[in-house]
């Protein structure tokens, strides 16, 4: 579709082209994330409409959406026309986004797949700018019961107790776990601390009998999977 002039105001726009009406007659799905973050942004700039300034943001992220949502209040009012009221409520949408993807767990999802795991866990771990280490509690189904954090760290890593790890797992029932952590600078090749961690849980879960299924590296690119690389 080709805009109206950036600085020509939306309500002077052709109602078909306005993101709310065009929301309202043809559907959530039919506008595109800069139509949708302008219905959020609300109003423009002399110099920019909303659609354009939701552009401008969009582009500041390389059009990525968990980008944004990592972006502080502070960064997102660094552009002009969005003040902290706007910040604050682009913040919300996102974060009710991230909160729709983990309300799926309440249906127990079954793991049958390196994705599974992912999908299960990426919610809580891609945004994150620190370390963070949890582990998924399957029943003998392999359907995820819940999710526990293990520990926290900062952004070059952070510390497990094995003891702390399997009471957790036991607490929860756990007839299987899967190991998750997060890599803050995207890089999913496991370190060395990361191999050698995983080799001591995995004895670990033999010796209480609760197997450790895989172990996943999450970041915003995506994930690393012991098991699939046959590291486990």
């Amino acid at each position: 579709m080709t805009y109206p002039p950036q600085n020509l105001s939306i309500k002077s726009w052709a109602e078909a082209d306005r993101p709310r009406e065009k929301l309202l007659h043809q559907g959530k799905s039919a506008l595109s994330d800069a139509e949708l973050l302008a219905i959020l942004i609300g109003s423009g700039t002399r110099e920019d409409s909303a659609v354009n300034l939701a552009k401008k943001v969009l582009k500041s992220v390389g059009h990525n959406l968990n980008d944004l949502g990592r972006r502080s209040i502070a960064e997102l009012c660094t552009f002009r026309g969005i003040g902290e009221a706007k910040a604050v409520t682009i913040a919300a949408a996102l974060e009710l986004g991230r909160r729709r993807q983990l309300s799926r767990i309440a249906d127990k999802p079954q793991v049958n797949c390196s994705r599974d795991a992912f999908d299960a866990i990426a919610p809580i771990l891609v945004d994150l700018q620190h370390e963070e280490f949890w582990i998924l509690n399957l029943n003998r189904a392999n359907r995820v019961m819940g999710r526990s954090r293990i520990s926290t760290g900062g952004m070059a890593g952070t510390v497990v107790d094995a003891k702390i790890l399997f009471r957790k797992a036991l607490h929860a029932e756990a007839s299987a776990i899967i190991l998750c952590h997060n890599h803050p600078s995207g890089n999913l090749f496991p370190s060395q601390a990361d191999l050698d961690l995983t080799k001591k849980l995995v004895k670990a879960g033999r010796a209480v009998d609760i197997p450790v299924l895989d172990h996943l590296i999450v970041s915003e690119r995506g994930y690393y999977s012991f098991a699939d690389e046959g590291k486990l």
